[in-house]
């Protein structure tokens, strides 16, 4: 049975600096949800963001919980939830909300948005795929009414796996913690059939990405122009169709823009719009279809996040994920 009341990481009001609730009531699970004995939390750069002082409006109460992707144990399930129970090793995005949001100890997740963790996944690697993917799959496949989509077919929809075959992409990415996005695009494109798959990053994480699905991976330092005049060599004069901006500030997206062929399609990553549901999620996971990121524990459970944050903040992050392990707060 979980306990009555947990530990949390929260910012009492906006721009304050981070806190831990020693005494935050564990909630109950509606019908359609369950509760999360959270393992592992990752870290997001909306975090710090909102803290900084900018929540916009995704931040509706006070203080604020941080928190975004959780991994962990199902401690209880709500009384209409068939595919689920006690004991299951789940992941599943959080939330902006205090209820739903990852920095704590349980947490409440819809059973939706819920998916078993394979046998081949750590908690800790679990935690760290919700949004990335959540975030390119929704920029990629939505067909949610005003989704923020291309509206490509989905894998799992006729020509979803043959339509872009042969077709080439690019994908702006980088290695701080601002682009966490660009594995996850790598491997949805290839998923998709597109070849060649020009990703831009540090060439020190060359290697990692050729293993996800790009062909070809050039020095983010580059100037755009450079960049633009090497994409025609490495497509074999092929046009670029499709476009992914893992960074979405405003000099790469005139990078992955100038790079688009006419009537291509372009995606950038804020804002974000959603998550895919979690049993599909699973499949590609088990199947070896997706990879999760790699990924970087810091100790001290919740009271190590602030300085993880701060990190990110300060780009000081590169080709992992942060992740946290909120049962080991002292």
């Amino acid at each position: 049975m979980a306990p009555t009341t947990q530990k949390v990481l929260g910012v009492p009001a906006s721009g304050a600096p981070w806190k831990i609730y020693d005494n935050w009531p564990v909630p109950k699970p509606g019908p359609n949800d369950v509760l999360l004995k959270v393992v592992a939390a990752g870290l997001n750069p909306a975090d710090w963001k909102i803290q900084s002082g900018a929540p916009g409006p995704l931040v509706s109460q006070w203080p604020f919980i941080g928190g975004l992707e959780a991994a962990g144990i199902i401690e209880e399930v709500g009384a209409e939830v068939t595919n689920f129970a006690k004991g299951d090793k789940v992941f599943c995005p959080g939330g902006f909300d205090q209820v739903h949001a990852a920095y704590k100890q349980y947490t409440i997740a819809p059973a939706l948005n819920v998916a078993k963790i394979p046998h081949n996944i750590s908690f800790e690697q679990a935690a760290s795929i919700p949004v990335c993917l959540g975030v390119v799959a929704t920029g990629m496949w939505s067909k949610a009414p005003g989704a923020d989509s291309v509206g490509f077919p989905a894998p799992w929809e006729e020509g979803g796996l043959s339509k872009f075959k042969g077709q080439a992409a690019l994908v702006v990415g980088g290695s701080s913690s601002v682009g966490q996005y660009e594995p996850a695009a790598i491997q949805m494109a290839k998923l998709q059939g597109f070849s060649p798959i020009i990703a831009t990053s540090s060439l020190k994480h060359a290697d990692w990405l050729k293993s996800l699905g790009a062909t070809h991976v050039l020095d983010r330092s580059m100037t755009s122009t450079a960049i633009l005049a090497e994409l025609p060599k490495l497509t074999g004069g092929k046009p670029i169709v499709f476009a992914y901006d893992a960074i979405s500030e405003a000099d790469t997206q005139n990078l992955a823009y100038d790079a688009l062929a006419a009537g291509g399609s372009m995606v950038v990553t804020l804002p974000m719009s959603g998550y895919p549901r979690g049993e599909g999620t699973a499949r590609w996971l088990t199947a070896h279809l997706v990879q999760p990121n790699r990924v970087e524990i810091l100790p001290n459970g919740l009271a190590g996040i602030p300085e993880g944050l701060e990190r990110s903040k300060n780009n000081k992050v590169s080709g992992v994920k942060l992740i946290a392990r909120p049962q080991e707060t002292v």
